[in-house]
């Protein structure tokens, strides 16, 4: 069943902040491999003009995913997420994540759309700091894969 077209710009409440460690960013910088000392070195980081280390650009991906959870997870959806794979992601950064930001997610649903008798969201996430400064939008695509012999 295609998912209903109403749900297109429905915004879900933000999430409680999620702050941002330095041990994380370092953990996230070692898992992709990524050795840009501005990732775990607060005097290379400060040398770039950063207040503290910075997060790769993907490590934000952890927040805003958990955050879509909250459109996932929408009875009135009604998104089979057992169906559901991963299709595309990108940022726009305002400015890097730091270590000791405080991050809100509010999700939006951006389309909806059917195609092959796939769906496919387009989720935005738009992350502002505690002062509520925005520092990122993440577009998250999922494709809904139709049912075998639909």
């Amino acid at each position: 069943m295609a998912l209903d077209q109403s749900f297109v710009g429905r915004t879900y409440p933000p999430t409680p902040p999620y702050e941002v460690g330095r041990e994380k960013i370092r953990e996230f910088a070692e898992a992709i491999e990524d050795a840009n000392p501005a990732y775990t070195d607060i005097e290379a980081a400060k040398g770039l003009g950063h207040s503290d280390v910075i997060a790769p650009p993907t490590f934000v991906f952890a927040i805003t995913f958990k955050a879509a959870g909250a459109v996932i997870e929408d009875p009135q959806l009604g998104l089979d997420y057992s169906r559901v794979v991963h299709g595309d992601q990108k940022f726009a950064y305002t400015r890097p994540v730091r270590a000791g930001d405080r991050l809100s997610v509010t999700s939006t649903i951006e389309a909806i759309k059917s195609m092959a008798g796939n769906d496919i969201l387009d989720i935005r996430g738009e992350v502002h700091d505690a002062s509520g400064e925005h520092v990122v939008t993440a577009w998250t695509k999922l494709v809904s894969r139709a049912p075998e012999g639909a």
